[in-house]
């Protein structure tokens, strides 16, 4: 007998027929082809992250202002040095050993708060007069761009030990002048307006016409370096007022002695550095040199901001402030009035008094809200100018007023500095060419100075 044949289900008309699971069947599949490993997508940077690096290439690719800072070093180390200079005959009375305050009164002070001059070093006049010729000489080798960083070091030394042996001496603009000798030793103030650029730029001429490295030996830096270092050597064995390593210094736990040494060292191993060692050494080293540089001009604008705040609010709470008859008093003082019929024609005029005590009220108190608004910002930068070279006229405060007028000139635009530079080299051209052709404007000499920003003076110099 046969099995019965299965019988197909059957089939309405229209109806779906249920699909049947395949069975597997004994035919091979083909193998699959490797797939390709994917690559990871590209990392995107935040708009925050973004922002961090456009900051930090701000601060590092470039030191920041070059004419600003060049101002500034022009304009303080030229008031110091007129200011020495105009007391020259009676140097030995204010700062020297014939002065009311004794250099034993001067010790005991400078005990008590820990502030630094290398005066008390030694009672001789011998050493008071050294002292004082090196700050001369600093102030005019740093007003003309010599060896900025080394001059820098010793202009900031002969301040703040001529300050610091009489504090009582000083009209105000002494004060901005301590502060800023100190600022400037961090910044490259040397990059334009110097005999340190122009030094450099001989140098990279000649470079380029002969195909030579720009590497020299620097003689006169290195015996700079090494006079300098022997001196500070013998000071700090003979066990001198004021060379601490890790107290009484400018800041917390660093004494003058870590300071006065660390800038030595800096100095020789920047020199090192560029000859021996010009590649990533190098980079290094000029990404901090601006880092310092731009946080020192942070600071020093900070430090102009605070000055005119602080004197436009303290103005506000004087009631001779208040009622507009403050400028009044000052002119009617036969020792601020230079001029004395001039101080009266003004002193009598009630409307001008008042006009001028509260425009400079005004005045300081919104020159710090105005930096982010340019055309405002100088608007009162003019005002301010204006109203302390009037203090320098009437008033008789020459140097208070070229002090604050130089730390006013870090906030001037770059464009109207070059301006003004162009229009110096072109008036020099015409006086001192006796006669040969006049270079054009835009050309060496005669335009825009070469800012440079890249390395500090360009060569291989070792206290440049």
């Amino acid at each position: 007998m046969t099995s019965p044949t299965p019988q197909q289900p059957h089939q309405t008309p229209g109806a779906q027929q249920p699909e049947l699971p395949m069975e597997p069947t004994d035919v091979p599949q083909q193998a699959q082809a490797p797939q390709a490993p994917q690559e990871p997508a590209p990392y995107e940077e935040t708009r925050i992250e973004r922002a961090i690096g456009r900051g930090f290439r701000y601060v590092t690719d470039r030191a920041l202002a070059p004419y600003q800072t060049a101002v500034i070093r022009i304009g303080f180390s030229a008031t110091w040095l007129f200011f020495l200079l105009r007391e020259w005959p009676h140097r030995e009375v204010l700062y020297g050993p014939d002065s009311p305050w004794s250099l034993d009164m001067a010790r005991r002070l400078l005990s008590g708060n820990h502030a630094f001059s290398v005066l008390p070093w030694s009672d001789g006049r011998g050493w008071f007069e050294c002292v004082y010729l090196m700050a001369i000489v600093a102030s005019a080798l740093l007003m003309l761009g010599w060896r900025t960083r080394t001059m820098s070091v010793l202009f900031m030394v002969g301040v703040i030990s001529l300050q610091n042996r009489s504090i009582f001496i000083g009209d105000g603009g002494d004060n901005v002048i301590h502060l800023m000798s100190m600022y400037l030793v961090l910044t490259r103030c040397g990059q334009v307006w110097s005999l340190d650029a122009r030094r450099a730029k001989r140098a990279a001429a000649a470079a380029d016409e002969s195909g030579a490295p720009t590497g020299s030996r620097d003689l006169p830096g290195v015996i700079l370096w090494a006079v300098l270092g022997l001196a500070l050597a013998v000071a700090q064995l003979g066990g001198n007022y004021g060379l601490g390593w890790f107290e009484n210094g400018p800041f917390p736990h660093i004494g003058w002695s870590l300071v006065l040494w660390g800038l030595w060292a800096t100095h020789g191993l920047w020199w090192a550095v560029q000859r021996y060692a010009p590649g990533e050494p190098r980079v290094v080293l000029d990404t901090l040199a601006k880092l310092a540089h731009n946080g020192a001009l942070l600071v020093i604008m900070v430090e102009v901001c605070l000055i005119y705040a602080t004197a436009g609010w303290y103005k506000i709470q004087g009631s001779r402030w208040q009622d507009g008859t403050a400028v009044y008093f000052p002119m009617h003082l036969d020792y601020f009035s230079p001029w004395p019929a001039l101080s009266e024609l003004l002193g009598s005029n009630g409307v001008m008094i008042m006009l001028i005590t509260y425009g400079t009220v005004i005045v300081q108190v919104a020159f710090p809200f105005t930096l982010f608004n340019r055309r405002l910002k100088n608007v009162l930068l003019v005002a301010m100018i204006c109203e302390h070279l009037t203090i320098a006229f009437l008033l008789g405060l020459p140097f208070f007023s070229l002090a604050m007028v130089t730390a006013d000139a870090v906030f001037l635009p770059t464009k109207f500095l070059t301006w003004l530079s162009g229009r110096i080299s072109g008036l020099r051209e015409r006086l001192f060419s006796r006669g040969g052709p006049a270079r054009p404007a835009g050309g060496s000499g005669g335009g825009e100075p070469d800012a440079r920003t890249e390395h500090s003076g360009g060569g291989h110099t070792l206290v440049g």
